[in-house]
């Protein structure tokens, strides 16, 4: 049947358009770890099944509009497993990233973090003294913190300004000590704690007016990046989820196509039931 065969190719190509958003989207998390998250391995899985999408979809257009029923066959055989992948990675983002959020503050409109606040397989990597260097050193690198400056008509932020930032993930846990420590805004990165109190949240002691140091060894800041992943993680988790959708509608139409395939290649009327007329009897008037 020609028209399920082009139907087929056609949702193929939709498909092999599809594949550009996810490759995108490893793109994206790789920008951002280049940047600010600075954690430089999820993006490659996203991006090689995104190839392999892009690849496996023209497979499945030249089967299904030239009727190869063996490269049908391999579209079927590999989507399969691309199907499984695509699924396990959505799994594997939305576990690692299913606990921990900002905390609010009074009279503050951005949020505290928290390393307690996570766990699981992510908190036990960045938390990770040797892996933690390696993250710290990009952060730093990547000159978040020096870029939070802000003036109005010349005049430096003021304290009350600051309290009303948006601050990300990351300024707010690695620029500036805990809002527990009591310290009093100087500027955006410098601090005085001479009248601050003794909590036991052991950041307070770990901060830094240094800006080499500020607060890269806090656990605020560890807590900080595994809420910028998370954010990071699910806005590509959301376009991965469309596309899973699609691709299952694509691979239970590709069986169709499959099987009319064979059927042409068996000379099998389609639609019409073969049956063997028996011979007539020789006393049959």
């Amino acid at each position: 049947m020609r028209t399920s065969n082009h139907l087929i190719g056609l949702l193929n190509f939709l498909v092999f358009l599809l594949s550009i958003p996810i490759i995108g989207g490893g793109i994206w998390l790789s920008s951002r770890a280049n940047n600010t998250d600075c954690m430089k391995f999820l993006q490659w899985p996203l991006i090689i099944i995104g190839v392999s999408i892009m690849i496996v979809s023209l497979a499945g257009f030249a089967g299904a509009c030239y009727r190869n029923t063996f490269l049908m066959w391999l579209y079927l055989f590999v989507m399969f497993f691309i199907i499984g992948a695509l699924i396990g990675f959505i799994i594997f983002a939305y576990a690692v990233t299913s606990k921990g959020s900002g905390r609010a503050l009074m009279n503050k409109v951005y949020l505290d973090y928290y390393l307690e606040d996570y766990s699981g397989w992510l908190e036990e990597r960045v938390a990770d003294d040797s892996y933690w260097s390696k993250i710290s050193s990009c952060i730093r690198d990547s000159k978040v913190c020096s870029k939070m400056g802000r003036s109005s008509g010349g005049v430096p932020e003021t304290a009350n300004m600051f309290a009303n930032r948006k601050l990300s993930p990351i300024e707010s846990g690695c620029c500036k000590p805990p809002t527990e420590c009591g310290y009093v805004y100087v500027n955006e990165t410098v601090w005085d704690p001479s009248t601050g109190t003794t909590p036991s949240n052991l950041d307070c002691t770990r901060w830094s007016n240094d800006q080499e140091q500020l607060c890269y060894s806090c656990n605020s800041c560890k807590a900080g990046v595994l809420a910028s992943l998370k954010k990071s993680w699910r806005k590509a988790s959301v376009i991965n989820i469309v596309v899973l959708i699609i691709l299952v509608i694509v691979y239970v139409l590709g069986w169709a196509a499959f099987r009319n395939n064979r059927r042409i290649d068996n000379d099998e009327p389609y639609g019409e039931t073969r049956m063997t007329k028996a011979k007539p009897s020789p006393f049959q008037l």
